[in-house]
């Protein structure tokens, strides 16, 4: 494989529910090369969330190492995380997580107003991740306006504006039906093909891990033996 872009080595998490210490993760090491595409799996409660969480700086780990793209975040406070997570990852959610009263266009320009970028630069690069989706002719719509299929497209087209290290999807075809889930699915697997876009799906759908190359299965928070 070639350069690793995910390196977490014996990540675990703790949370405190009142005086009890529940373990989330317990010892997690997990590698992915760029331009892979990857499932976690796992039952409710496994730990894949927390583990998502993790990957995409949403959260940081009680202890253990995380390097994202090389740097290393496991420390970070919470505005360096909010950094490092808008210029490094991307995020498609099964709820589309779309601004209701703003355009396709002002959704997917919102990540590079975070990272300073505005004015026509930004809407160029907005229409032409619109575009890459097959929503060119759609960038003045509001959410309420375009189907589900679409606002996926446009959650897709937000994920990859800033060419992130990674795309986190977590149940990207949950509120999809599976007409349209497939489509979303080889949109996503065409972006791998022909940009590198590395992949990792958070998922229980066996028919989503059966498309990507390797599955973590997660089980009471530690990685399934022969599974990372």
């Amino acid at each position: 494989m070639g350069e690793m872009v995910v390196e977490a080595r014996d990540l675990s998490k703790v949370y405190q529910m009142g005086s009890v210490a529940v373990h989330a993760l317990n010892g997690v090491s997990v590698e992915i090369a760029r331009s892979d595409v990857v499932a976690i799996m796992g039952p409710s409660g496994s730990g894949k969330s927390t583990l998502m969480n993790l990957l995409g700086c949403l959260d940081r780990p009680s202890g253990g190492e995380y390097y994202l793209d090389g740097e290393a975040v496991a420390n970070l406070n919470d505005d360096q995380l909010a950094s490092i997570r808008n210029r490094k990852v991307g995020f498609v959610f099964q709820s589309f997580n779309l601004l209701p009263r703003q355009t396709a266009l002002s959704n997917v320009i919102l990540p590079l107003r975070y990272a300073g970028i505005n004015g026509s630069n930004a809407q160029e690069k907005a229409r032409a991740a619109l575009e890459l989706v097959g929503l060119g002719d759609r960038i003045k719509h509001k959410p309420s306006e375009l189907s589900g299929g679409e606002q996926q497209r446009v959650a897709i087209a937000r994920a990859i504006v800033n060419d992130p290290a990674i795309v986190l999807a977590d149940e990207p075809t949950g509120a999809l039906d599976s007409k349209t889930g497939q489509e979303i699915m080889d949109l996503l697997l065409n972006m791998n093909k022909e940009k590198g876009t590395t992949l990792i799906f958070v998922t229980h759908d066996p028919r989503i891990g059966g498309m990507t190359r390797r599955i973590i299965r997660i089980k009471d928070g530690q990685i399934e033996r022969g599974m990372a």
